[in-house]
């Protein structure tokens, strides 16, 4: 069955947001998260382009669902 997501983990780096997909080979990142998310889409849009999705066990107009890595409030030394 071929999946209709590509899961990708957004986490806060020192100075940068860093968005990794999960099941191609894709990492980006940017200064904001608006930013990243943009170079996440454009990224995943180039990595694609010309490739045949079932290759990648994907189904035609796949979209994107990210997941932000938060730490807690709390947790701050």
């Amino acid at each position: 069955m071929l999946q209709r997501t590509i899961k990708a983990l957004v986490r806060k780096g020192k100075d940068y947001y860093i968005a990794e997909c999960l099941e191609i080979a894709v990492v980006t990142q940017g200064k904001t998260l608006d930013e990243t998310l943009s170079n996440l889409q454009e990224a995943v849009a180039l990595h694609l382009e010309g490739e045949n999705l079932a290759d990648f066990g994907l189904a035609p107009n796949p979209t994107i669902l990210v997941t932000m890595e938060l730490e807690p409030s709390h947790a701050q030394a």
